[in-house]
Order: structure tokens, then C-alpha cells, then sequence
């Protein structure tokens, strides 16, 4: 049988680690085969080295039987291998289409032809129902509609074999549902697809076969009809991963988070946040629900001081914060897992210890008398990094940039987790990890609930939000739709409150 790709034998090092152990993997035509694998198991640097962005120190790899070597994406484009990458690559005060030429720009003499171009688009978004405006600027488009923006980036340069790297981590549920129906539609036209990804779900919902990697190694092959997910996250993890959170019941305590009538602009010069009130007491989870978008960014920033507030108050342990800095509700007890690890969360280019004492480098024993102690402050990262299994080529002295999502995410997570706050809100805090990892995470955020402390969490994954809450907050265009308890609702009337329907009324 011929395979459109085939990767044999192919071996990866990096200073401290080997992302590649002799990996085999083929495709093909016209199947989505994914790649599955924990954060930092060789899932993203297999798929670069097939599109040119890293070389194999050894292994070969053919396209269309042929055996190839390719040592740019450019030389990847001329074999028809196209990437769709996690962190998407658009210039975002560029069009759609503008996004999509560059580099192959279209010229008439002298002059860019950007008509013929738009037009092009315009078939292919056809062809393909991506239902995307080539005049559209980027930064006005939706997350779901620049992923189509580079899936068509792929298709106007001719790709025939798709590369998506985690290509839902940013997505709502809706837009990962459409996305599913488009990779259909693709491979029905020929195409055929490589899907890394962690989320066993997704592989269920639209995979063929799926290749399980290990820590660099391969641990199998299975068709996705006759696998079911608990076996898959068993070959990923290599133990049996429980899907449910444990936790007991318990009476919430004090009242540690009081926002009263808070209201916050958004961008654009318009409310994000309107007249909104909530409570969170010692030991409980509070959940908060919403299609993205909807008031949970001004939200988060107000509370934990990026953005002014406009009007109302927020109050921690019963003291007025709402204009306090950002320093002065770190140190009364706040801590804060952002949803944008590399905005928010993390210095890309300082080391990982560097990373865990961003907030604290200026109290003792981490610093005295101005100077840095830097055996506490080593002490300190190598602690986190063995509480929460993160895991880096170097150890502490890592740099940030080097280390895979996942473990940059955990990373983050033990450090406010350290803090030992008494608020602790946490924002997507399992984005883009593995089931390990969430089962993982998703312990320490019950542990601190156990242990009295209040925490928010702020989340995309309705199932997650089910999971985890005590009581579950629905937030729609800005406003508090309803409070639910988590125990008394289903993911069908939550999802119902998020589209703006309130608990009890027909559609």
C-alpha cells in the first residue's frame, strides 16, 4: 500500500533530551491520523521536522514513496505539506487575504494583483465552507476564524497533506465542532490530515487511526473505531487515568471575594462587564461559565488589576481592593493563573527558576538587602518542578521558551499554587494540557478548596466547569445570566444560560 508520508526511524536530541526516539509513522491519503501523546512527548517536534523547521539527526522520510529531504517549510510547501501551528503566525493589522499571499504575492508588472488573489480565496473558502471575508482585517476576526485563515494559508499554496497542531486548544465547543465538519470536508476532497492533539474526544470524534507517543517513543498504532478513550489515555500516560474529580461535600466558609455591581470597559469603547456581582467564600469552587468573549477577560483584569474599573467595588477578606496595585493584591492574598501563559504568565527568555519568583524575588529568602539568593531561589523552582511533574530538557535553569505548553502551564500552576493564597483565580488553568496533566491540576485546585481557600475558576471546558464547581456562575454579553448549583444542573441547561437563555425558560 502506498503512503502519502512516510516517517521512518526518525531521532531528535536536544541539550538534556530526546524529543525523538527512532519514530515510524505513516499516512494515508484522504485519513486524519492523529498524534497523541502528553505535553513534551515529541508529538510538535516530529511534525516540524516534517515540515522543515527542524532536521532529524537521523531516519528518512518519503512523500508519495519518494524519499525527500527537507530542510525549510518553503521546500515542505513545494511537497504539498502545509502547517497549521498552536500559536497561529498572522499579522494582524493585515487582511485575510493579505495574511494568506504573503510571500507568494501575486504580481500584475510591477503591481501586487490582489483581485486575482481575493478571488482565489474567495473559491477556495468556497470549496472548503470555511465561510471567511478575504477583506476582513485579523484583528477584527474571531480565534476559530484566523485558524481558518491559516488553514486556507495551506490551501492556496496547494498543500495536500495537512499538519494541525493542537488545533482546539483555543477554540469555544462550537467552533471545534465546526472545525471537525471542515478536516471532513478536507479529507473528502483528497486531502489528507495529521492531527496532533491530546484531547481523546476530538480523536474519537474525527480520527481514523491514531499513533500514541511516550515520552518520545511509540508506543502504538490503533484504528480509533475500535479503541475507546480510557484505553487510548492509558498507552499516553501509561497508567489508568480517572476522568472523575474526586471531591466530598463541605460547607463553604468565610466570604473571601465580595464584587459588588462591578463594571468594567471592554475594548472597543463599549461595557465588557455590566453591574456584575459575585461572591466566593473559603472552600468552595466557584465556577464561571460563558461562551469566550463574554465579559470573563474584563473580569479577571479588573479583579486582579490590569484594568480600571469603572464602577462598583471589589472586596478581599472584607478589605476594599478595588483600586489597589497589582503588587498590593498579590501580597493581601491573591493569586492569579492567567489565560495567556505567554502574555501573562511567563518571561519567554528567562530561565524557568527566573519564571517561579517573578512575584516574590524581592522578599526573603530570595533576596536580602537587594541582593538575589540564588541557591533559595533554585531551591524554590526545584520544588515546584517535583510537586508538579514539570517537565524541561535543562531542569531549573531551562529557558521558558524551550519547554513544551503543557509544561510551561504546570509550571505556572505551581507556582501560584505556592503562593498558598487565599483567593486563587484560575483562568483556562488546563488549557492545551493532557489528561494526565488535567487529572493532576484539577487535584491541586480541590486540594485548595479543602484546605479553606477560595477559588474562582474561569473556564472554556463546560465539563471541566461541571466538574470542579461548587456553584457555577453564567456570564453572557458582560451581565450575571444566573447561579446554579453544580450538583443540581447538566451540561445541556448550562450551555442552554450561556447562550443567554435563563435557567427555566424555553428556547
Amino acid at each position: 500500500m502506498e503512503y502519502v508520508v512516510e516517517m521512518n526511524n526518525i531521532r531528535k536530541e536536544f541539550p538534556g533530551i530526546v524529543a525523538n526516539d527512532d519514530i515510524s509513522i505513516n499516512l494515508k491519503k484522504g485519513e486524519i491520523h492523529a498524534l497523541l501523546g502528553e505535553n513534551g512527548a515529541g508529538k510538535s517536534t516530529l511534525m516540524s521536522i516534517l515540515f522543515g523547521l527542524y532536521k532529524p539527526d537521523r531516519g528518512q522520510i518519503r512523500i508519495n514513496g519518494k524519499e525527500v529531504t527537507i530542510n525549510n517549510p518553503n521546500m515542505a510547501n513545494e511537497l504539498g505539506i502545509g502547517m497549521v501551528h498552536q500559536h497561529f503566525k498572522l499579522v494582524h493589522n493585515f487582511t485575510v487575504t493579505e495574511n494568506i499571499i504573503l510571500g507568494l504575492e501575486p504580481r500584475q508588472g510591477l503591481t501586487l494583483n490582489l483581485k486575482a488573489a481575493s478571488k482565489r480565496i474567495k473559491e477556495l473558502s468556497e470549496k472548503y465552507k470555511l465561510d471567511v471575508n478575504p477583506d476582513a482585517l485579523i484583528e477584527d476576526v474571531s480565534v476559530g476564524m484566523q485558524q481558518r485563515v491559516e488553514i486556507l494559508k495551506m490551501l492556496y499554496r496547494n498543500a495536500d497533506v495537512l499538519i494541525f497542531d493542537e488545533p482546539t486548544a483555543v477554540l469555544t465547543p462550537q467552533e471545534i465542532l465546526e472545525l471537525m465538519k471542515i478536516m471532513k470536508n478536507l479529507t473528502e476532497e483528497g486531502k489528507s490530515i495529521l492531527l496532533i492533539t491530546h484531547k481523546l474526544k476530538e480523536i474519537k470524534a474525527a480520527a481514523d487511526r491514531c499513533t500514541v507517543i511516550r515520552r518520545g517513543k511509540v508506543i502504538g498504532t490503533v484504528e480509533v473505531a475500535d479503541t475507546n478513550e480510557a484505553k487510548m489515555a492509558e498507552m499516553m500516560v501509561g497508567r489508568v487515568v480517572s476522568f472523575t474529580v474526586d471531591k466530598k461535600d463541605q460547607e463553604p466558609g468565610e466570604l473571601v471575594l465580595d464584587i459588588d455591581k462591578l463594571s468594567v470597559m471592554g475594548n472597543h469603547g463599549v461595557m465588557g462587564l455590566k453591574d456584575f456581582s459575585l461572591q466566593v467564600r473559603a472552600g468552595e469552587i466557584v465556577g464561571l461559565a460563558g461562551v469566550d468573549g463574554n465579559g470573563q477577560t474584563e473580569l479577571v483584569e479588573a479583579l486582579t488589576g490590569l484594568k480600571k474599573i469603572e464602577s462598583g467595588s471589589v472586596k478581599l477578606d472584607n478589605v476594599d481592593i478595588t483600586s489597589s496595585s497589582i503588587k498590593e493584591r498579590i501580597e493581601s492574598g491573591m493569586a492569579h493563573i492567567p489565560e495567556d501563559r505567554h502574555k501573562h504568565g511567563l518571561v519567554l527568555d528567562y530561565s524557568l527558576e527566573e519564571n517561579m519568583v517573578l512575584e516574590i524575588y524581592n522578599k526573603v529568602p530570595y533576596s536580602k538587602n537587594g541582593f538575589l539568593n540564588f541557591d533559595a531561589i533554585r531551591k524554590h523552582a526545584d520544588k515546584i518542578i517535583k510537586d508538579f511533574d514539570v517537565r524541561s530538557g535543562e531542569g531549573a535553569v531551562s529557558i521558558t521558551r524551550s519547554m513544551s505548553g503543557g509544561n510551561q502551564q504546570k509550571a505556572i500552576v505551581g507556582r501560584e499554587v505556592d503562593h498558598n493564597p487565599n483567593l486563587l483565580i484560575a483562568v483556562q488553568p488546563t488549557r492545551g494540557l493532557d489528561v494526565g496533566s488535567i487529572e493532576y491540576i484539577h487535584k491541586r485546585l480541590v486540594e485548595q478548596r479543602d484546605s479553606g481557600k477560595a477559588v474562582l475558576l474561569v473556564s472554556l471546558e463546560l465539563d471541566e466547569i461541571l466538574d470542579l464547581s461548587d456553584r457555577i456562575a453564567i456570564i453572557n454579553h458582560g451581565e450575571l445570566v444566573g447561579m446554579v448549583k453544580a450538583s443540581e444542573t447538566n451540561e445541556n441547561e448550562v450551555g442552554l444560560m450561556m447562550a443567554g437563555i435563563g435557567k427555566g425558560e424555553n428556547p
